[in-house]
């Protein structure tokens, strides 16, 4: 979580210039708050992250706190796909996070009726994600997306446009659900070997074969 520390500085003379911080780790910009704070000449200080909510120095010790043991560290792989035959969609998730000094690995799939395209199945997937990240807690975080569809991932972080309307919903229904759990995303694209779990479990949801589990990973996986 970064975050920049907004402060007024009084000095000597008693001259207040309000102060802005460049983006900082949390726990950085906390440490050096504190130093601002021995000054004696440091008021009106408070934190504002990416969202645009501010915390003041006890709330965003609290929120590290808490987060500490919540997920986080959270990479996240996606991918839909399609049966035409079946008029079926399948989508595929992987997240991988950590919590409690320990790093684990969520994998899902679910099969999807109200389908009609490919293309459709990809946005699903990542639907499918968010759903995920707010079963798991995740929320005021950095979180990062990787998946083959380009064209979704261009069109969340604003690179390209989108012209159908029915894809518009589901990025408007991503990016209020974004908002609403002060998520910072950042889009990777990758290629399709790069996503091959996501894949795979698109694909087996697509065969029947409906997969949640979650396993602790040691250093080696």
């Amino acid at each position: 979580m970064e975050v920049q520390i907004h402060w007024t500085y009084v000095t000597p003379n008693k001259q207040a210039v309000r102060l802005t911080s460049e983006w900082l780790e949390a726990k950085d910009a906390l440490a050096i708050a504190g130093d601002f704070e021995k000054t004696g000449r440091t008021k009106a200080l408070e934190f504002m992250d990416r969202n645009g909510t501010a915390w003041s120095k006890k709330e965003l010790g609290k929120l590290l706190e808490e987060i500490a043991a919540e997920p986080h560290e959270v990479v996240v792989y996606f991918d839909g796909g399609f049966d035409h035959q079946t008029s079926q969609g399948g989508v595929g998730a992987v997240v991988y996070y950590k919590q409690n000094d320990q790093r684990y690995r969520l994998r899902a799939n679910r099969r999807l009726s109200e389908i009609k395209s490919n293309n459709e199945a990809e946005y699903a997937a990542f639907w499918f994600v968010m759903q995920l990240l707010e079963e798991l807690g995740v929320h005021h975080l950095p979180v990062t997306f990787r998946g083959d569809s380009h064209v979704v991932l261009k069109q969340l972080s604003g690179d390209w446009p989108c012209f159908e309307d029915d894809y518009n919903a589901w990025l408007d229904r991503i990016e209020a659900k974004l908002r609403e759990l002060h998520i910072d995303p950042l889009y990777e694209p990758i290629s399709r070997k790069q996503n091959k779990e996501a894949d795979a479990l698109a694909r087996q949801a697509l065969a029947g074969q409906l997969i949640t589990s979650r396993m602790e990973l040691t250093e080696k996986g």
